[in-house]
């Protein structure tokens, strides 16, 4: 007896891990997507993410197999139909994770019921800089892509690193979801220390670009959110009026892949294309760093067979995998992770602040390659800098990186200094060599004003001579005139000049 008793002792040890490892559980999944192909971030786009990382979370062996994931995807019109669906199923069963939105104003109404029913909220989008302050009313929200401030520390490093001052931040503006206005709205919250000035384009009118480029004068960088077609616009502007010779710096933001937004392409196949390409020599784009691993480009071949099987003919780029695919399916291993330390330290899955806490302040291996969180539940970003390195073939490639988790600015082999260099601008003027044989400046710049002061009062001196003898003879001759006659020219020259006046 005693024997079996510790042999039954001796298994619930070995077996011990093993329970604790394997830890089942059903989350129930909101996932708000828009239906409309027209957004990156589409269901018809983001879905597939979702379901290729649920089937490798409930591998048959792998950690995290016991997690059964019932995924239920709603549409999203980005304003406030995310909020009523949320409202309308919470009546039953609250979800135990919501995914998106991704839309500034619609992702903050869901984000804050969700706060307050203390669930965890992960999202690629809500990128504004408004959303990193996690202490109240967006405390549950992780932020599985860069945010736009993210974005932002590259800029601020690029200029800190070629001592740059000033900036005119231009951006489109649709007065709705106004993504280019929160996209450079990071950089306007993160450079405050430098002078900073923003000129909105609105969508619906003619771009005026003899103002913009008024507004370009008194700066040295021009940073740009647009669409491509408005961006190319700009450029030929700039380069019509010489100011792509190296005075300014032209920059465009471009972190979805999204052809919506100025990409670096010149070419149209007009009658332009040789001024843009030559203009867009002076155009650098910051885009996210892309990582190139064996598992990424299976997942990328996945993305695509799917959408085909889908038959999704209206969507062209579907299969494509942006920052809203990458970032989804990483919001699913995220929270795969964090649960199961939560519930392994005896904590439910209705304990939203500490699954939360569980996902902020940690590096995990995504698709793409390694994802750092910082301590506010934000993504670190890295992003690359790319520029024009053959202006003959008019061909782009990345020539720095930046790194956000640490902070630092790696140049790569491809970039070129002096094209970084404003060139003609804030130059000293070159001293002027002493040759006053000893006098020294300020005497030799004395004697020279008074040789030429001199030499004109004699030559005023002479002319006023000549023209008082003149004006004696003239006034002799005069005399002999009536007295009638002058007043009458005197009265006509008066009324003259009235009536001109």
């Amino acid at each position: 007896m005693p024997f079996l008793g510790a042999l039954c002792v001796y298994f619930l040890i070995i077996l011990r891990p093993v329970m604790t490892n394997n830890i089942t559980e059903d989350i129930d999944v909101l996932v708000f997507l828009p239906q409309n192909n027209s957004y990156t971030f589409s269901h018809a786009r983001v879905a597939p993410a979702i379901l290729y990382a649920q089937q490798r979370l409930q591998a048959e062996g792998g950690q995290y197999s016991g997690i059964h994931f019932n995924i239920h995807f709603e549409n999203s019109d980005c304003v406030n139909g995310a909020l009523f669906l949320l409202l309308d199923r919470s009546c039953g069963q609250k979800p135990d994770l919501i995914l998106g939105p991704v839309c500034e104003y619609e992702a903050a109404a869901v984000i804050r019921l969700a706060s307050h029913w203390d669930i965890p909220v992960i999202s690629a989008g809500a990128l504004a800089a408004g959303f990193s302050n996690k202490n109240t009313e967006f405390s549950q929200l992780t932020r599985i892509a860069p945010s736009y401030v993210k974005m932002a520390e590259t800029f601020t490093a690029m200029f800190e690193h070629f001592t740059w001052r000033s900036a005119l931040l231009l951006f489109e503006d649709d007065k709705q979801e106004r993504n280019c206005y929160f996209t450079l709205e990071g950089v306007y919250h993160l450079m405050a220390d430098f002078n900073i000035k923003s000129y909105a384009v609105s969508m619906e009118e003619r771009l005026d670009t003899d103002d913009i480029l008024q507004n370009i004068h008194d700066t040295e960088v021009v940073i740009m959110c647009m669409g491509a077609d408005r961006i190319r616009e700009v450029m030929l502007a700039a380069h019509r009026r010489r100011l792509t010779n190296g005075s300014y710096m032209f920059f465009n933001v471009e972190l979805f892949n999204a052809s919506s937004y100025g990409n670096g392409s010149w070419k149209r196949g007009d009658k332009y294309d040789s001024d843009a390409r030559q203009a867009y020599a002076s155009l650098n784009t910051v885009t996210l760093l892309r990582t190139v691993k064996p598992e990424f480009e299976k997942f990328s071949m996945e993305m695509k067979k799917s959408v085909e099987k889908s038959g999704f003919h209206d969507c062209k780029d579907c299969g494509s995998v942006n920052m809203f695919v990458e970032g989804f399916h990483d919001a699913m291993l995220l929270y795969a992770i964090a649960l199961h330390e939560a519930m392994k330290n005896g904590y439910s899955k209705k304990n939203g602040t500490e699954i939360t806490s569980h996902m902020w302040n940690r590096t995990f291996e995504g698709i793409a390659g390694q994802v750092s969180m910082d301590v506010n539940g934000d993504r670190n970003g890295d992003f690359s800098l790319m520029a024009m390195t053959n202006v003959d073939a008019g061909t782009y490639e990345v020539v720095a990186n930046y790194f956000g988790e640490n902070g630092t600015f790696q140049l790569l082999p491809a970039f070129n200094s002096e094209h970084f260099t404003l060139r003609g601008r804030h130059k000293e003027q070159p001293e002027i060599p002493d040759k006053s044989c000893g006098l020294g400046v300020s005497a030799l710049t004395g004697v020279i004003v008074g040789a030429v002061l001199g030499t004109a009062l004699l030559i005023a001196f002479y002319f006023f001579r000549k023209n008082y003898r003149i004006t004696i003879e003239r006034r002799t001759h005069g005399e002999e005139c009536d007295t009638g006659k002058h007043r009458q020219l005197r009265e006509d020259s008066i009324r003259s000049n009235f009536s001109a006046a």
